[in-house]
């Protein structure tokens, strides 16, 4: 096979090569937009905010603010919670504490088992029903915010995705141009594999 002609074959497929990973590209950038603009939409609706600062001044177990939460959940102190980062906290280092905080430890199954078990009708059953809702609605919470935390992540490695597929694109598009100058400047009679003659 001439030079020439496996230069241009290998640089073709570059090319071919170069457009998936433009089109990759493109598409997981697309992806990361999508997913991080309706992460934003979807929890600006829920208007839920951090404890302001001075809510961290004397944190106290047991209290809305314990002195574990200051690490994590101070940095966002007073923000609206718009980000899957922010989702993390506010589901893992508030409401956790707090649901873990309550009569057995917020598990919301337990929680639901036992007010089914009380007398209806009784202190303990009316005690349990609200424990129950309580549960109830702070691990659905939690769950939803961890779900949009979960599709952040999903949306940052699309990000990186797109970048490298991006650099990829260029790296290719330097050796397909190298092919296509050595192609240019190769004699056309030369051969890719020459044998010598014993």
């Amino acid at each position: 096979m001439r030079r020439r002609v496996f230069d241009l074959l290998v640089s073709s497929v570059g090319l071919v090569v170069i457009v998936i990973l433009l089109v990759a590209g493109g598409l997981l950038m697309w992806g990361y937009s999508f997913t991080s603009s309706s992460v934003h939409d979807q929890l600006a609706r829920q208007e839920i905010f951090f404890p302001p600062q001075s809510a961290f001044a004397h944190p106290k177990a047991g209290t809305e603010i314990t002195p574990g939460m200051i690490p994590s959940v101070s940095q966002y102190a007073g923000q609206q919670l718009l980000t899957g980062a922010q989702a993390e906290v506010y589901a893992n280092d508030f409401i956790a504490v707090h649901l873990s905080e309550m009569p057995y430890s917020g598990v919301y199954a337990t929680i639901s088992g036992a007010a089914r078990a009380a007398t209806p009708g009784s202190t303990q059953a009316t005690q349990l029903a609200a424990l129950d809702q309580t549960s109830f609605q702070g691990t659905t919470l939690r769950g939803l915010l961890l779900e949009a935390y979960a599709f952040s992540v999903f949306g940052t490695i699309a990000l990186w995705a797109g970048i490298a597929s991006f650099c990829l694109a260029a790296i290719m598009a330097v050796l397909v141009a190298l092919g296509i100058y050595h192609a240019r400047k190769t004699s056309p009679e030369a051969e890719l594999l020459t044998s010598s003659a014993p």
